[in-house]
């Protein structure tokens, strides 16, 4: 795994219409859709703005959705896993 991953931290993050976008240290955009993460899906603008980045910008909380995401996370494709979950429990 390469150290830039595991060390890249966010500075910024804001969405557009589809889309959650993520400002790292190194001077990389990351883009990953809204979808991934329900939470921030059905979140209005206003509560997505609402994001403290946690851990030197390790992370992006967002208090009132009770939403953690890891920066490394993204980097390596991870998504919200009860996503994932979810998906299983409906399908036969």
């Amino acid at each position: 795994m390469s150290t830039l991953t595991i060390e890249a931290s966010a500075t910024k993050v804001w969405f557009d219409q589809y889309n959650m976008w993520i400002a790292l240290t190194d001077g990389r955009q990351l883009s990953v859709p809204i979808e991934y993460f329900p939470r921030l899906l059905n979140a209005n603008q206003e509560q997505r703005k609402k994001y403290i980045l946690s851990g030197n910008g390790t992370g992006i909380h967002w208090e009132e959705l009770d939403e953690d995401i890891s920066v490394a996370g993204l980097l390596l494709g991870q998504g919200d896993l009860n996503r994932y979950k979810q998906y299983k429990l409906d399908k036969p």
